[in-house]
């Protein structure tokens, strides 16, 4: 067998249906696509996005207002009351809640003055209220501010 003998098996190849070739193919006359219209005519035709004339949804929609701050700094809160339980040897640091899993490494803290503190605390921290100042200090402890590099 040479490759010039091959043939083809009967069937493998549809030929494609002819349009508009006489009303006894099935598709002769308006070829399948009606009678009159935009769609009957030649060119491309509608496009997908085109809804027939009603406002479009991208124009319903509302638009997007604001910007988003590259430079806004978010704090993770860390109330008065709690800084007992998280402390080591006396000490509150981000060091010291990034090993007990309560922040990321590189969170920044606020320290805020809800709830009441008991033992003398050195609080390591980005940020103290008033509140939460007064009473580390009533407490005898001290608060040292963390000026974090960019």
């Amino acid at each position: 067998m040479r490759q010039h003998e091959l043939v083809k098996p009967r069937g493998s190849r549809k030929l494609p249906r002819r349009l508009g070739r006489g009303t006894s193919q099935g598709q002769g006359k308006t070829a399948g696509r009606g009678t009159k219209g935009q769609l009957a005519r030649n060119g491309p035709g509608i496009p997908g996005w085109f809804e027939g004339g009603q406002t479009p949804l991208h124009m319903r929609v509302p638009k997007l207002r604001g910007f988003k701050n590259r430079f806004r700094k978010t704090f993770v809160a860390v109330n008065v009351g709690r800084l007992a339980d998280y402390a080591a040897e006396g000490k509150v640091s981000p060091d010291t809640l990034a090993a007990k899993g309560l922040i990321e490494k590189d969170a920044r803290i606020k320290v805020l003055g809800d709830g009441d503190i008991g033992t003398k605390l050195e609080v390591h921290a980005h940020s103290v209220s008033a509140t939460a100042r007064q009473k580390i200090e009533s407490a005898g402890g001290s608060i040292v501010i963390i000026v974090a590099s960019v």
